[in-house]
């Protein structure tokens, strides 16, 4: 069984700069890290395979730097990593990026005629940069198969079979049974990330593999890719600016209380 890990690079600090003219991130001179989420997501394919073995794929699409966090989900654990990297794909919303990572999948399938339906393609729930939490469900779409988002608890049975515990609405969690092929998005209560041990860093660095994937490796349309093939565009996006000053109230609790309210009534949210 081959289980697919999408992955994506993220800044790693609490507030993005935004390109006041291309309505982007600055990522020059951020330090980028592995989408909080998505370690959950390898977490997952790693106790995937110690249980039932398979293979570990990594993909991610972003530009070279992005290597790093391949290398990182490496010494985790992933037996292979890919990375679709190419001036094409720059500029892509959620539904070019999802193409594009469906025709790497796509590639790597038939490499295997035998596994070809004998496969899982796990995500994180959404990125800490976006919070569209698209790529998951539309990746499902490019590759016909169904999806399962907001997963907390998973299940493999008899090698094609998965029974999650999905979270719908508060407090109350919903139980699905779905054939493989499928596609989950997991939420980071379904397990605890595991650190790579000194051993691992240095295979990951010295005895393992990046491959590298651009639009021609997988015989893109650049109608499909990239800008070109993005059906939104970003109007604006700007970091909101904070209101009024923040209040301490001091006291023991009682007094606590009655001036929270004094104040709740003064801005007529009482």
């Amino acid at each position: 069984m081959k289980i697919f890990v999408c992955i994506k690079q993220v800044p790693g600090i609490s507030e993005v700069k935004i390109d006041p003219k291309t309505n982007t991130l600055v990522r020059e001179g951020v330090p980028s890290i592995i989408n909080p989420h998505d370690k959950h997501a390898i977490e997952l394919g790693i106790s995937l395979k110690e249980k039932h073995r398979g293979e570990i794929i990594v993909l991610s699409m972003g530009p070279p730097q992005a290597e790093e966090a391949l290398r990182e989900a490496l010494a985790m654990g992933a037996d292979k990593a890919y990375l679709l990297t190419d001036r094409a794909f720059a500029g892509a919303d959620t539904l070019a990026t999802s193409h594009t990572l469906a025709l790497a999948i796509k590639k790597i399938l038939n490499e295997n005629e035998k596994e070809k339906d004998n496969y899982i393609v796990i995500c994180g729930t959404q990125a800490i940069d976006g919070d569209t939490a698209q790529v998951g469900p539309e990746l499902a779409e490019e590759l016909g198969i169904p999806q399962i988002t907001y997963v907390l608890n998973f299940e493999l049975k008899d090698q094609n079979r998965i029974i999650v515990e999905r979270a719908f609405r508060p407090e109350e969690v919903v139980v699905i049974e779905s054939q493989l092929p499928a596609l989950i998005s997991v939420l980071k209560e379904i397990n605890k990330p595991r650190y790579p041990n000194i051993q691992r860093i240095v295979d990951a660095y010295e005895k393992k593999e990046v491959i590298h994937l651009n639009a021609e490796d997988l015989n893109a349309k650049k109608s499909e890719i990239g800008l070109n093939g993005s059906k939104t565009e970003v109007f604006k996006i700007f970091m909101p600016k904070r209101k009024g000053d923040r209040i301490i109230l001091k006291g023991n609790p009682e007094q606590i209380a009655k001036e929270l309210v004094k104040n709740l009534q003064d801005d007529k949210i009482l």
